[in-house]
């Protein structure tokens, strides 16, 4: 693949105090052996990114932060996207009035973090309050990176009703386990079950607050900003592919596709980002995050599809770089989940939910 092109200002929509620290750490994981990769080390400069950041950024701010760095590397943005969006939640809990008892999980500014919120079939984690603190007891699945970080906020049931904690990850309570996990994208970042068995952990929020807490929506579209960021490098490849001396017309086909659909994608999240700013406000938050999801995964599925037409299966046995951002970006994408997330569109159209 050519060398990589810089695309922060693509999606940027104003030059807010973000710009010099996002500059400054994106030039910091230029510097980064193995970024994206090397775990350890990539975790480390999100600790740092997190900590330099600061409060007073626009989502716009954010989300062209996250597609720069998935421009660079798709794990990398896999890597920081959670630990940010952990900060978010825990900065918005102290906003809506929490108090949030971290010390008693040993958490600090030189934390890491995940955040585990699926369910699945067969597991359970419940929290249960034993009169000294709360603890945690079950299994949780599909937990990211849960053997790399210090701490992750996690729900677990509490009766009928979801709440979220947070845990410290490194300790004898907790059992993360190794596997399955045979992805061939996105292999440093396992995620898989962890046991609890009576972990101490802290609220917060009450019960249900981190479902319809206002942000929620918005970290959503966090991780489809990574996802477009991650395809760029593959439009790049076909700007070059077209370029070429002896370039056929299908060349500029498969580009012209391609730039269509990932700038329909880059204009649906400046358009979220304006109205979850209040330009107006996102009368059902859930509803634009679902639509601007969509949008941008069928986007980078676009993508997908197309390099791999106009660019055959060179780039993806010869070109390290290539192949292995195909790889991550495809497994990445199944966060999305498709016609599922359609049907929950459709849901709220029909019942009045998410107007125009």
């Amino acid at each position: 693949m050519t060398r990589l092109r810089e695309h922060s200002s693509d999606l940027h929509l104003s030059a807010g105090p973000f710009g010099g620290v996002a500059a400054a750490s994106l030039d910091e994981a230029d510097r980064v052996d193995a970024f994206g990769t090397d775990v350890a080390a990539t975790l480390a400069w999100a600790v740092g990114v997190g900590a330099a950041r600061g409060n007073q950024r626009s989502l716009a701010d954010d989300w062209s932060f996250l597609a720069a760095v998935a421009s660079r590397d798709v794990g990398a943005a896999r890597i920081l996207e959670p630990h940010l969006d952990a900060l978010d939640i825990l900065d918005q809990a102290h906003r809506d009035g929490y108090d949030l008892d971290l010390a008693s999980v040993q958490a600090d500014s030189e934390s890491s973090w995940g955040v585990f919120a699926a369910e699945g079939a067969g597991t359970r984690l419940e929290a249960r309050d034993d009169g000294s603190g709360w603890l945690l007891t079950g299994t949780k699945p599909w937990c990211s990176l849960a053997q790399h970080l210090s701490h992750a906020l996690i729900t677990a049931w509490v009766g009928d009703e979801r709440r979220l904690f947070a845990v410290a990850l490194q300790t004898p309570e907790v059992t993360p386990h190794e596997g399955p996990w045979h992805a061939k994208g996105l292999p440093q970042v396992v995620s898989a079950p962890v046991d609890f068995a009576a972990a101490p952990a802290a609220p917060v929020g009450e019960s249900g607050w981190y479902l319809r807490r206002p942000g929620f929506a918005a970290g959503g579209i966090g991780v489809a900003a990574c996802w477009w960021g991650g395809a760029l490098p593959l439009r790049d490849a076909l700007v070059d592919a077209a370029r070429r001396d002896g370039a056929d017309q299908l060349s500029r086909v498969h580009l012209g596709r391609v730039d269509a659909a990932l700038w329909a994608a880059r204009l649906a999240l400046r358009s979220a980002a304006r109205e979850m700013n209040g330009l107006p406000q996102a009368s059902h938050p859930a509803t634009l995050a679902a639509r601007v999801r969509a949008i941008v995964a069928d986007a980078v599925e676009t993508t997908l599809a197309e390099s791999a037409r106009a660019l055959g299966p060179l780039p993806l046995v010869a070109d390290e770089a290539h192949a292995r951002r195909v790889a991550d970006l495809e497994i990445y994408l199944r966060q999305h989940h498709g016609e599922r997330d359609l049907a929950r569109i459709g849901a709220d159209i029909a019942e009045g939910r998410g107007s125009w």
